[in-house]
């Protein structure tokens, strides 16, 4: 019997294929199908407002604050005597921007102002200074808003001394 070149080159590609095809197969099989999120907890978000207060306090600062889960849920504000009525919601407005451009505010800030990216301007965020991302092996698990004075210090403050050096402020 003679086998004819073409249907040679013909089985050897089908073989190749189906191959392919049962790798592709165990490939699929070992997808992970979920992952663990790490989120603030609320004893922690409410350890990183009682920081933000004592910093603004030895700063002589008035602050409010909001902190924010990963999926942007409010888990923590707190405003300070005699901070104007419109603060916590500043702060909640530069958390969300934070969380979602996933830097500091300030950054946002520069960005729109220099003209570099202008849609936060008309994404609904609130690019002013005063927002951290919390970023924990450089996963996000939320971040924090704080309006008046500092802002971003204060936010800084709160993260170092409740996260103790491993949590970050940027997710870059």
């Amino acid at each position: 019997m003679r086998i004819r070149p073409g249907l040679l080159v013909l089985a050897v590609m089908i073989t190749a294929s189906v191959a392919a095809s049962a790798s592709g197969m165990q490939a699929s099989r070992d997808i992970k199908a979920t992952r663990d999120i790490k989120v603030i907890s609320s004893a922690g978000a409410r350890a990183m407002a009682d920081a933000c207060t004592v910093w603004a306090e030895q700063n002589k600062q008035i602050v409010a604050m909001a902190i924010l889960d990963w999926g942007g849920n409010l888990i923590e504000f707190h405003a300070m005597e005699g901070a104007p009525m419109n603060a916590i919601e500043t702060a909640l407005l530069k958390a969300k921007s934070a969380l979602r451009w996933r830097r500091p505010t300030s950054e946002t800030n520069k960005m729109v102002r220099s003209g570099e990216n202008l849609a936060p301007t008309f994404m609904n965020d609130f690019p002013q200074p005063g927002a951290l991302p919390v970023v924990v092996n450089g996963q996000v698990v939320g971040a924090m808003g704080v309006s008046g004075a500092d802002g971003e210090k204060c936010a800084q403050a709160a993260i170092d001394a409740v996260f103790k050096g491993q949590a970050a402020s940027s997710a870059r």
